[in-house]
């Protein structure tokens, strides 16, 4: 995350793909050593084993694709910021591997475009756009209305690319393994643009999109590393830190209640600083069915904080509030990037001080104001039964992480890189195969239908999503825990 902006930037240009082998190969040389340590290389904290179900499937499309009869797209789970890794090792390593066990002939490499997210080089940093440019990326702003190259590049390369294409539907990751974000129709509309490109040039391959799942688990459940996160949390936040016993470090009701107890107390905070520094409505009580439990009563607080902040984006930059969290937020973000890299300015080095100095004055203010945005942005899919639900460390370790993510948002300029609590270990699924262009057969001469179709495709693909989320590593993690007990 960059420091905080005091000046007006440059437009954010377009990055242009630039596929390059030899980049290619020393990326998957590399990849089992980033995927190690890809913070600190002084701390074995990262991700290990990444095991893989139905691969033979991608394998086999991969085959159908290099023949010539299938244009695919994967459409995967994005919960972590890892996950472009993963893919990238899934689909250099495990799918070749596989392919050779089941004697399936593949042409190398074995590789796709993908579709990243434009924000991803402001915090990363330029080399990541020049990075993601020779792996084959497309960069995309996702809260514009229509980003017509963006757009333009991935349909083009969908049609006629030599790899298949990757893309994340959730649209950005949620932090949680376990819940899939509402997707976005861009994927499902792909998927028909890329039938209509294909008739159009009369040519016969059957689009296809198939869901990938990502999942993590850590390979050890990190109880100490987790107690040490949360007592951090806690003095960081004002809270008497809750020291737990040695014998009792391992008793997942303890992290629970030490959880809620902290975010009741934020969500506390939270309300008081919106209703008294930015004079929002916020009732210091709330009505609920009798029947809802406190941590219900929780979440609907969280949710109206959240609406609150997006409200105080929302006012200054002039935007209504329509839509879910995840599309408000969407919107605010291009809004500020309009505000701060000035597409309607000429060179902003020959502009007189006096403009300048204006278009800097707004720029540090829309940064500002869109810090609001950001701490919504890390609680979109927090929900009332999730860690409820299953007391284990995986869920856990994601909520405090979340909460740790707020917390140094507020404290420090720049966001610091996550604490690593243990080593995590992937599970990737390949769900069923889902042709688009069998649907397109049904509305092909129907507008409305064609319409239904996208957010048919949407709903399909999210339901494929969820369906592929494992609980048994969680479970299994959860059982050992009662048994060395």
């Amino acid at each position: 995350m960059p420091k905080s902006i005091n000046s007006t930037q440059p437009p954010l240009k377009f990055i242009p793909y630039s596929f390059n082998l030899v980049i290619l190969r020393l990326m998957q040389w590399l990849l089992p050593i980033v995927l190690r340590f890809r913070t600190r290389p002084w701390l074995p904290a990262g991700i290990v084993n990444i095991e893989a179900e139905n691969a033979e499937v991608l394998a086999e499309l991969y085959q159908q694709f290099q023949a010539g009869k299938i244009r695919l797209l994967m459409a995967f789970r994005h919960p972590e910021v890892e996950d472009p890794l993963c893919m990238l090792y899934f689909i250099s390593r495990i799918v070749p591997q596989v392919a050779r066990q089941k004697g399936i002939e593949l042409q190398y490499p074995i590789h796709s475009h993908f579709v990243y997210d434009r924000g991803m080089t402001i915090w990363a940093g330029n080399w990541l756009g020049w990075l993601f440019s020779q792996l084959g990326g497309v960069p995309v702003r996702r809260g514009r209305r229509l980003d017509k190259q963006a757009i333009q590049t991935a349909r083009d390369l969908f049609a006629n690319a030599q790899f298949p294409i990757a893309v994340a539907p959730e649209g950005g990751n949620n932090g949680h393994s376990g819940i899939v974000s509402p997707l976005e129709p861009g994927v499902s509309q792909l998927g028909f643009w890329c039938v209509e490109d294909l008739q159009k040039a009369n040519r016969s391959e059957t689009v296809v999109i198939v869901p990938v799942s990502i999942q993590y688990h850590y390979v050890t459940p990190p109880w100490s590393k987790l107690d040490w996160l949360l007592s951090k949390l806690e003095a960081d936040s004002g809270l008497p830190v809750q020291s737990v016993a040695e014998s009792a470090k391992n008793h997942p009701e303890i992290y629970y209640q030490r959880i809620c107890r902290l975010g009741e107390y934020l969500i506390t905070e939270m309300e008081e600083f919106y209703r008294r520094f930015y004079h929002q409505d916020i009732p210091t009580t709330i009505t609920t069915e009798a029947s809802a439990t406190p941590n219900q009563v929780l979440i609907t607080r969280l949710h109206r904080l959240l609406d609150k902040a997006l409200h105080v984006s929302e006012q200054y930059f002039g935007i209504p509030a329509q839509g879910n969290f995840i599309d408000r937020c969407r919107r605010l973000e291009e809004a500020s990037w309009n505000y701060i890299y000035r597409d309607d300015l000429p060179d902003i080095k020959t502009l007189p001080p006096f403009k300048r100095g204006l278009a800097d004055w707004v720029a540090q203010e829309a940064d500002l104001r869109i810090q609001h945005m950001r701490l919504v942005e890390s609680f979109v899919a927090v929900n009332a039964t999730y860690i409820q639900e299953k007391h284990s460390a995986d869920r856990f370790a994601e909520t405090a992480l979340l909460m740790f993510d707020m917390l140094s948002r507020i404290q420090e300029s720049t966001l610091p890189g996550r604490p690593r609590l243990g080593l995590r270990q992937p599970l990737i699924k390949v769900g069923e195969p889902i042709s688009v262009s069998e649907r397109w057969e049904k509305v092909r001469d129907n507008r409305q239908a064609a319409k239904r179709a996208v957010r048919n495709l949407t709903q399909d693909l999210q339901t494929a999503l969820e369906s592929l989320i494992d609980e048994t590593c969680a479970e299994d993690q959860l059982q050992k825990i009662i048994t060395d007990d």
